[in-house]
């Protein structure tokens, strides 16, 4: 359960850090930055840094684990920032491709 745990809180990391690079990304791609722009460069450096948190993902759940976990938690947490912070709209397939991600993460887990 250690490991299992261990595993899902790395790829929870990595997610995180990622949403924070898209962010910042998506803010200097609306504000049409340059790619010098301090929100570039730090979108830049927290995508290098989630790398961190996906090796020690791997070191403890499966690849296929660590991958779906991690698509499912940004998915969800970019549909929620892309709707509440930059006014984006999300249709009915959208909502099911959400649903779909979300019983993905489900049948993947594996309790070892």
């Amino acid at each position: 359960m250690t490991q299992f745990a261990f595993g899902y809180g790395f790829a929870l990391f990595t997610a995180l850090f990622v949403i924070a690079g898209d962010v910042a990304l998506k803010y200097a791609a609306d504000g049409q930055m340059p790619l010098t722009s301090r929100h570039v460069l730090f979108g830049a450096a927290i995508y290098a840094a989630s790398a961190l948190f996906w090796y020690f993902a791997m070191r403890h759940i499966t690849l296929a684990q660590a991958g779906v976990a991690y698509s499912m938690l940004t998915l969800i947490a970019l549909a929620v920032i892309g709707t509440l912070y930059f006014g984006e709209t999300l249709a009915a397939r959208e909502y099911a491709g959400l649903a779909c991600a979300c019983a993905a993460m489900v049948l993947m887990s594996r309790i070892a």
